[in-house]
């Protein structure tokens, strides 16, 4: 487990009212976290199965290795209710367990003492949820590459890993010494998992099982399997090794759209501090979908053009100058994998920061006038109808604008510290403070207070807490600029630039209204500075 940053107590206790108002019993099961799940810390899993693509199924056993924390006789883990249980093994005998939904709750002869570690080997077999439209709902997908041959991916961020493997299937807790995951599939295909090869095996049963090593913690919804046809390339930038596997037929293509990693590794680590899990590579995997952070085994199904699917999301044309799903699944290794949210109603943690990484990375290339034309282009991609923090301990995201909204709400922190000198070492040390933790919005508002010596907190609770973005009222008064803030939350006071007859200014509004010493005839002659400051203007 990583060391858990959690310092939002009342705020969450608040939320789980709410959640039980709105949610089911099934929700909560998958995202509370009651004792049956605290009660133990994931060590490792070691994960052994088989893939068959033709009858669309998966056959194994995962070994889960844990550590004792709290007396117990019970915990829970988890696998969907389509998904047979075979047998749950611990010191030679098999236990006794009882279903709920998804959740398994096994109970053990004894009670288990606290510090003491333990392993149990859970069987399983059946045919996976197939995936309608991946990656935005979870599930396998069994289809075909151009020449016929099986291939087969698997996403299952937000509906939960444990569609295809038991586990404890929380974000609170990765296991602390990494995971292996053995695949056997058909003779002639390739399976890539994360971390790093170790080996492979011909079964003699037209069989091939490949193992991979991870020795990072994980998050579950990153563990992942991908079957195709695959060759490999290889290769070493600046001591990081480099390693995509790709269909067959397009490895010619990947050699060349794939040089785009280097000059993005070379802005991500200069920004954020080394890539975070250089003990197990870093991979592209081509798969039958756009794309996943998997950690170590980043997703890629972009078919090799810029954009997204060739398609500009900021609409400026600067989002063709690169690859969103390179930039975007790949900035997720720091912001996701790297740093975790302990529940899914924080995942603007993972997708605003990541967000901001595709306009770091406009910038560390094309220059800051480029990466602000380009954020600013997103709002188009936002609604402001709903809140992006969603109820915690019911496994539910918030707003879809945790996105672009994320990513804007950075970018006018960014010219609220006025400073960027001091802007890019704070980001620095947000990636070292955080690294390989799971934390919460707390806590990410709490160092950016200590950090810029400023009060933010009504900030961030503008933009993640409500729907609306800040609105600021200008009006004419007795010949002089007078403003205020529009908001819900209370005591909003955030600074903002202005332009008065062309000269910068920097004014200090409140939610009562002020009147500046600046004269103006008219109102046409203030120019609020809305590039800098995701704001709406009356």
């Amino acid at each position: 487990m990583k060391k858990i940053l959690a310092l939002s107590f009342i705020i969450i206790s608040f939320q789980n009212i709410f959640s039980q108002e709105t949610t089911t019993r099934k929700d909560s099961l998958q995202g509370g976290l009651r004792p049956e799940r605290t009660c133990f810390d994931v060590l490792r899993y070691d994960l052994n199965i088989k893939v068959n693509p033709d009858e669309k199924s998966v056959v194994g056993y995962n070994d889960i290795s844990f550590k004792v924390v709290d007396n117990t006789s019970k915990i829970q883990l988890d696998l969907f209710d389509n998904m047979q249980v075979d047998s749950i093994v611990f010191n030679s005998e098999k236990l006794n367990y009882k279903r709920e939904f998804n959740a398994v709750f096994i109970n053990f002869p004894t009670s288990l003492k606290i510090g003491t570690n333990e392993k149990i080997r859970f069987y399983y077999s059946g045919k996976p949820i197939i995936a309608k439209n991946a990656p935005w709902d979870g599930g396998f997908i069994f289809t075909k590459d151009g020449q016929g041959k099986p291939w087969v991916g698997v996403a299952c961020q937000g509906t939960g890993a444990s569609l295809w493997y038991p586990v404890k299937d929380s974000q609170s807790d990765e296991p602390d010494f990494g995971a292996t995951i053995k695949v056997a599939v058909p003779n002639g295909l390739m399976e890539v998992s994360n971390g790093r090869l170790i080996g492979s095996e011909d079964l003699k049963n037209g069989y091939t099982r490949w193992d991979w090593e991870v020795k990072n913690p994980i998050n579950t919804y990153s563990i992942n399997v991908s079957v195709g046809d695959y060759v490999s390339i290889h290769e070493n930038y600046k001591g990081l090794d480099l390693d995509y596997y790709v269909l067959r037929q397009n490895e010619v293509a990947a050699k060349i759209h794939f040089e785009e990693v280097k000059p993005m590794m070379d802005c991500f680590q200069s920004k954020f501090g080394p890539y975070p899990f250089a003990s197990d590579s870093y991979k592209l995997v081509e798969t039958p979908y756009l794309g996943m952070e998997h950690q170590s085994a980043v997703a890629y199904g972009n078919k090799y053009v810029n954009g997204y699917l060739g398609t500009d999301r900021s609409g400026t044309g600067i989002g063709l100058l690169f690859d969103y799903i390179i930039i975007h699944e790949s900035g997720h290794e720091w912001f996701g994998n790297n740093i975790t949210s302990k529940d899914s109603a924080d995942m603007w943690i993972h997708e605003g920061f990541t967000c901001y990484t595709e306009n770091v990375f406009v910038e560390c290339q094309f220059g800051y006038e480029k990466g602000q034309q380009y954020v600013n282009g997103c709002k188009r991609n936002i609604d402001n109808v709903s809140p992006i923090i969603g109820p915690y301990g019911v496994n539910k995201e918030g707003s879809g604008d945790m996105y672009e909204k994320g990513a804007l709400l950075l970018n006018t922190l960014r010219h609220v510290v006025n400073d960027d000198d001091k802007w890019w070492k704070l980001f620095l040390k947000y990636s070292e403070t955080f690294h390989n933790k799971i934390i919460d919005t707390e806590a990410v508002i709490s160092f950016f207070n200590t950090e810029t010596g400023m009060n933010l907190t009504p900030i961030f609770n503008q933009y993640l807490r409500h729907a609306s973005i800040p609105k600021l009222e200008l009006r004419k008064s007795k010949g002089k600029l007078g403003l205020r803030w529009k908001t819900d939350e209370p005591k909003f006071n955030m600074p903002i630039d202005l332009k008065v007859n062309g000269k910068k200014y920097r004014f200090y509004p409140t939610t009562t209204w002020v009147t500046t010493k600046y004269k103006i005839n008219k109102l046409e002659e203030v120019e609020v500075l809305t590039n800098d400051f995701y704001i709406d203007v009356n």
